[in-house]
């Protein structure tokens, strides 16, 4: 009785733990994708309005800045909840 008491909390751990790491991977798809999404707008609309490229690309690159942010966030929280 005691044995399957301490594997069932142990598996419970390594189950949290993989879907902690699951998560930090998702997060870290879904920013790839975003920002692949972010440059793929700006080359259409700096192709459509060549004038106004510059502005285009400064807004893609802050824009892509705080995806990343949020990102790295996300990470940075699925890392503390592996160490803990």
């Amino acid at each position: 009785m005691l044995i399957s008491m301490i594997l069932q909390a142990v598996a419970g751990a390594a189950l949290g733990k993989a879907g902690i790491a699951i998560g930090a991977a998702v997060a870290a798809i879904a920013a790839a994708i975003g920002i692949g999404n972010i440059g793929k707008a700006a080359l259409d609309a700096s192709a459509r309005q060549p004038e106004a490229a510059d502005k285009l690309r400064m807004t893609a690159i802050i824009i892509g800045a705080l995806v990343e942010g949020a990102c790295l966030f996300a990470i940075l929280v699925c890392l503390i909840g592996i160490n803990q």
